[in-house]
């Protein structure tokens, strides 16, 4: 059997960027299930409403969906079950450490395959606020018009 290397991306959170303003991101493994492994190796998941909290010391993933494996019969799982993140204790002590500050939360940004594990790519991070988000559009939107004008003036054509 050949051996996976690289990173295939299977799932990505983009509200929680859209949400949050992003502090630290750390890389966590995930204790799965077979099925749970083989369904996303299919390509299917959604961290739209996941979240992690440190619980008697250890990381727990709530709220991500993984849908039950076709192929799979009684072996099943289920989709929105609470799943152990594994990191290094130095790691969860100094989450926890910001977590107790208040106004932080743990939020997954991507769950991908790398080197044929699963991994989660977790982010502390504070909430933006409505006007926050605004300017972060308005700004999309300048680079989005300023590259439009780059392309427009390299390929020869005029603005007017």
């Amino acid at each position: 059997m050949v051996k996976e290397t690289g990173k295939k991306v299977i799932a990505q959170n983009k509200k929680g960027r859209h949400d949050y303003f992003v502090d630290e991101i750390f890389e966590c493994g995930v204790a799965l299930q077979g099925t749970e492994v083989k369904s996303l190796r299919e390509g299917r998941a959604s961290l739209t409403d996941g979240f992690a909290m440190i619980i008697d010391g250890e990381v727990w993933l709530h709220g991500v969906h993984i849908p039950e494996y076709k192929e799979g019969s009684w072996t099943n799982h289920t989709p929105r079950r609470d799943r152990k993140l594994l990191m290094h204790r130095s790691e969860i002590n100094k989450l926890a450490g910001k977590l107790k500050q208040g106004g932080n939360t743990l939020i997954p940004l991507s769950i991908y395959f790398k080197d044929g594990k699963v991994k989660v790519e977790l982010a502390l991070a504070h909430g933006k606020k409505g006007h926050d988000k605004r300017q972060d559009l308005l700004e999309k939107q300048a680079d989005r018009e300023t590259q439009r004008a780059i392309s427009r003036r390299s390929s020869g054509k005029s603005d007017w």
